[in-house]
């Protein structure tokens, strides 16, 4: 298990989110986990991917694999 203080983190997020946050998802590098959390949650849940399996979801996302289909 990872402890943190998800105050203590420095999180960051898409610049495209705007100044309100709406509905981000934040993260922040750990040493041994890349950690997410809702922008509009800070203290709600945060999820830890080790960095294999972040670089793996980085690599889908940019071969389009995990985009939905268009809806008319």
């Amino acid at each position: 298990m990872i402890e943190l203080d998800p105050m203590k983190t420095a999180w960051r997020k898409s610049s495209r989110s705007g100044p309100q946050g709406g509905a981000c998802v934040e993260i922040a590098a750990g040493e041994r986990a890349i950690l997410t959390r809702d922008s509009k949650l800070p203290n709600g849940a945060v999820l830890a991917f080790d960095h294999a399996a972040w670089s793996m979801f980085l690599n889908e996302i940019k071969r389009g694999t995990l985009d939905l289909p268009h809806r008319p």
